[in-house]
C-alpha cells in the first residue's frame, strides 16, 4: 500500500494476466453486522481488508462483540443475538458510509429498547453526507436521535440512556431517491425488534440503487430473515424474525472493483503471450448489482465471456463505442464508464446518477473536473454527465488527478495512462484506495506492460557510507517506486558464499574455477526489498548485511567479473512499473545508462566515518573511528581502481555533497530535482 503524496503512472501499452479481487465492501460490512447481530458464531472467509471493514470491526469490538481470527484464514464473529452488551459508546467511523448508516439504525433501535446511548462521528466529509431521511425514519419509530452539529447530518447521538417503547404499528416511510443505504440500514435493523408483529417499510419516490437492496435481501435470507417485497415500494419483516448464523459464509469478490479491470481489458491491447484479462472471485452468478457493468462494457465494445466465479475480457471494438445509458442499476461502477468514454468514438451520456453527488465526494463534479484536465469536453447536470473525448491524440494532456479522498476517483483515472498520446498520469493521494482495494495499484501494475524505456529509473551512486542506501529507500518510498540496493546484492553474494563454504579472500577470487562458482551462486540469489529491509530466501537479513565484514566481502566480490555478469540480469529485472530507484556504485554508468536521472552522492571520508561510527554504536557494535576511516579510504581506493566498472560519477549525474545535510534535506533535494524532470513540473 502506497503511503505517498502522489503516484506517477507512466504511459501504459498493454495488459494481460489474472487478477484475484478483494472481497466486496458492500457484502463485507453487511455480513459483519449481520454476524454480530445473530445468535451463534459465524466464520467469514474472503472478507475485504480495507479502511471501511476495519472501521466496522473496531466499532463491533467496542460494542462488545468478540472477534477471533481462525487458523484457516476465516474471521469468527461471536454474535450478541440482538442484545446490547455495551450500553454506552462513542464510535468514530471515518468516512465509511457502509458502517455509519446501518450502525445508526441498529444502535438507535437497540438503544431505544434497552436504554443505551451512543455517539457516532466521522471525518469532516462524513459530517457533510446527509443522513436526515434515515434520522426521520428512526424518529417515526420513537427513537431519540439527536444531530449534534447540523440537523440531518452526523455526528449523531442515538438514545438517551432510558428505555422507550417503539412505535411499530404504522409503516415506516423512507425516501428512496437519495441513498439506498438508508433502506438497507432499516432492513438490517428492524428484524431486531419485529418479535411481536410485522414491521413494514414504505418507500417514498423512486428507489435508486436497487441492486444494493437485492444484496441486502439476499444476505438477510442467508441469516434466517425473509422479507416480503411488494415491488420496490413496500418491504415487510415478519413477526418473530430472528437472526441466526449460517455457520460459515464466503464474501464474493467486489464487483465494483472488477469494473476497473473489465475496463482495462476492454481498452488495452492484450500483452503478447496473454489472452487479455481474467478476473477471479466474481462472475456472472454474482449477487451484486454492479456485475451488470458487464452489459455496459459490452455495449461499448468489450469482448467478455463469463462463468459463475470468473470473467474473461479482451479488447473488441476499437475505438470503444459511445453510449447513452441510464446507470441507476450500477451507481458505483458507472464511474468507470466515464473513463472508458475517453476512449470512445463520440459523446457518452451517463444519466440517473444523482446519488454520485452525496458519496465520498460530489462525484459528478469530480469526474467532470478531472476529465477536463485530460483534454475531454464535459457537460454535467444534476443527475447526468456527458463526456466527449479529446478529438486527436495530440489533444490529450498530462494531468495531475485530484482524488478528493475518494477511492473510486483514484482507481478510475489510473486507466487514463493508456492514452494515445503516451503521456503519464499523476494520481494524487493514491492511498485513498485503501477504502476498498488497498493493493489496487500493485495489482494494476502486475497485469500492465509498457516498453522498458517508459519505466523511469533514478540512479543514486556514490562511495561507501555516503548515505545512498538510506536516501534511495526514502526517495523510493516517497515516489511509490521499487528499490534496488545493488550494494546489498554484493553483500548477499558474500553472505551466501559464507553459508556455502566458499571463500571471498582476494587470493581465492583470482582462481577462475572459484570465480565461476561464485558467479553461479550470484545468479541464483532470491532477494526482495521491503522498504529498508532485505529478505533473502524469505528471511530478514538486513542486520547481517550491515556489518563491516559484510561490506568488505562485498567490495572484494564486486571485482569478480563472473559475479558482476550474473547480477546484471537480476538488477535489470528490478526495473518494473511504476518506476525504480537504484543505488550503488555503477548504476548510472553501467547498469542503467539510460536512467531518467542520475545522482552522485558523496561526503568527505571523515564525515562518512563519523556517520558509520554512530550507526554501529547505536546498534551496540563496538567500533573505532580511526579504523573506520582507514577502512573507508582503502575501500574508496579499491573501488576507484577497479578494472571493471570503477566508482565514478556518470557524465550527466547531478552532484550532491551531503556532508552538511541531514537525510531529510538530501531526500528533498533529490525529489525537487526529480519533480523538475517530470511532465508535472508545474504542479
Amino acid at each position: 500500500m502506497f503511503a505517498i503524496p502522489h503516484l506517477d503512472i507512466p504511459p501504459l501499452a498493454s495488459a494481460g494476466g489474472t487478477i484475484r479481487l478483494p472481497g466486496s465492501k458492500s457484502i463485507s460490512n453487511r455480513v459483519l453486522l449481520l454476524a454480530a447481530l445473530s445468535v451463534g458464531h459465524t466464520d467469514i472467509t474472503d472478507l475485504l481488508d480495507s479502511d471501511d471493514t476495519r472501521v466496522m470491526l473496531k466499532a463491533l469490538a467496542e460494542l462488545g462483540c468478540r472477534i477471533e481470527p481462525q487458523a484457516d484464514g476465516a474471521l469468527r464473529i461471536h454474535g450478541v443475538g440482538g442484545a446490547l452488551p455495551v450500553q454506552r459508546a462513542k464510535l468514530f467511523l471515518g468516512n465509511a458510509g457502509t458502517a455509519m448508516r446501518p450502525l445508526t439504525a441498529s444502535l438507535a433501535l437497540l438503544a431505544t429498547r434497552h436504554g443505551g446511548e451512543f455517539e457516532l462521528s466521522g471525518i469532516p466529509r462524513m459530517h457533510e453526507r446527509p443522513i436526515g431521511d434515515l434520522v426521520d425514519a428512526l424518529r417515526q419509530l420513537g427513537c431519540p436521535v439527536t444531530c449534534l452539529a447540523n440537523e440531518g447530518y452526523p455526528p449523531l447521538r442515538l438514545g438517551d440512556g432510558q428505555p422507550h417503547a417503539l412505535q411499530l404499528e404504522q409503516p415506516i416511510r423512507v425516501r428512496g431517491d437519495v441513498s439506498s443505504q438508508f433502506l438497507t440500514a432499516l432492513l438490517l435493523a428492524l428484524p431486531l425488534v419485529a418479535q411481536e408483529s410485522d414491521v413494514a417499510i414504505e418507500v417514498v419516490g423512486e428507489l435508486i440503487s436497487r441492486p444494493y437492496i437485492e444484496i441486502t435481501l439476499n444476505l438477510l435470507e442467508r441469516f434466517g430473515v425473509n422479507v416480503r417485497r411488494d415491488g420496490w415500494e413496500r418491504f415487510t419483516i415478519s413477526a418473530g424474525s430472528r437472526y441466526a448464523s449460517p455457520g460459515r459464509i464466503a464474501v464474493e469478490g467486489d464487483a465494483s472493483s472488477a469494473s476497473y479491470f473489465i475496463a482495462l481489458g476492454a481498452l488495452a491491447p492484450a500483452t503478447p503471450g496473454t489472452d487479455g484479462i481474467t478476473i477471479e472471485g466474481v462472475g456472472l452468478s454474482s449477487i451484486q448489482g454492479d456485475i451488470r457493468f458487464v452489459e455496459a462494457a459490452r455495449l461499448m465494445g468489450a469482448n467478455i465471456a463469463g462463468e459463475a466465479n470468473r470473467l474473461h475480457i479482451r479488447r473488441g471494438t476499437w475505438p470503444l463505442k459511445a453510449i447513452d445509458l441510464d446507470c441507476n442499476h450500477i451507481p458505483d461502477a458507472a464511474m468507470t464508464l466515464a473513463v472508458m468514454a475517453l476512449y470512445a468514438d463520440g459523446t457518452t451520456t451517463l444519466s440517473n446518477i444523482a446519488s454520485w453527488r452525496v458519496k465520498e465526494t460530489d462525484r459528478i463534479a469530480a469526474m467532470a473536473t478531472e476529465a477536463r484536465k485530460l483534454g475531454a469536453s464535459v457537460e454535467e447536470g444534476a443527475d447526468y454527465i456527458r463526456i466527449t473525448p479529446p478529438a486527436r491524440p495530440q489533444d490529450w494532456r498530462a494531468a495531475s488527478i485530484h482524488t478528493y479522498d475518494d477511492h473510486r476517483v483514484a482507481m478510475c483515472f489510473s486507466l487514463a495512462a493508456f492514452n494515445p498520446a503516451h503521456l503519464p498520469v499523476r494520481i494524487e493521494d493514491p492511498k485513498c484506495v485503501a477504502k476498498t482495494f488497498p493493493d489496487y495499484f500493485e495489482t494494476l501494475f502486475q497485469v500492465c506492460a509498457t516498453p522498458i524505456e517508459n519505466i523511469p529509473v533514478i540512479c543514486v551512486d556514490g562511495p561507501t557510507a555516503s548515505g545512498k542506501g538510506t536516501l534511495s529507500a526514502e526517495v523510493a518510498e516517497q515516489l511509490g517506486y521499487h528499490l534496488l540496493d545493488s550494494g546489498v546484492l554484493y553483500r548477499l553474494v558474500g553472505l551466501a558464499a559464507e553459508q556455502a563454504g566458499l571463500s571471498t579472500a582476494e587470493p581465492d577470487l583470482k582462481d577462475p574455477a572459484h570465480a565461476r562458482r561464485l558467479g553461479e551462486l550470484a545468479a541464483g540469489l532470491r532477494v526482495r526489498f521491503e522498504g529498508q529491509k532485505t529478505l533473502f530466501e524469505g528471511r530478514d537479513v538486513t542486520d547481517d548485511l550491515r556489518t563491516e565484514s559484510a561490506g568488505m566481502a562485498a567490495s572484494r566480490v564486486s571485482s569478480v567479473a563472473e559475479v558482476r555478469q550474473a547480477l546484471l540480469g537480476l538488477q535489470h529485472a528490478f526495473r518494473q512499473l511504476p518506476g525504480l530507484v537504484a543505488d550503488g556504485r555503477d548504476m548510472g554508468t553501467v547498469i542503467f545508462p539510460d536512467a531518467r536521472m542520475k545522482v552522485f552522492l558523496t561526503a568527505s571520508a571523515e564525515q562518512r566515518a563519523v556517520r558509520r561510527h554512530k550507526q554501529l554504536i547505536s546498534k551496540g557494535i563496538a567500533a573505532n573511528i580511526d579504523g573506520l576511516l582507514a577502512d573507508l579510504k582503502a575501500r574508496d581506493l579499491r573501488d576507484i581502481s577497479r578494472t571493471h566498472a570503477p566508482l565514478k560519477a556518470a557524465e550527466d549525474a547531478l552532484q550532491l555533497d551531503n556532508s552538511g545535510m541531514d537525510i531529510e534535506q538530501s531526500v528533498q533535494q533529490v525529489l525537487d530535482w526529480w519533480q523538475g524532470r517530470t511532465a508535472f513540473s508545474g504542479s
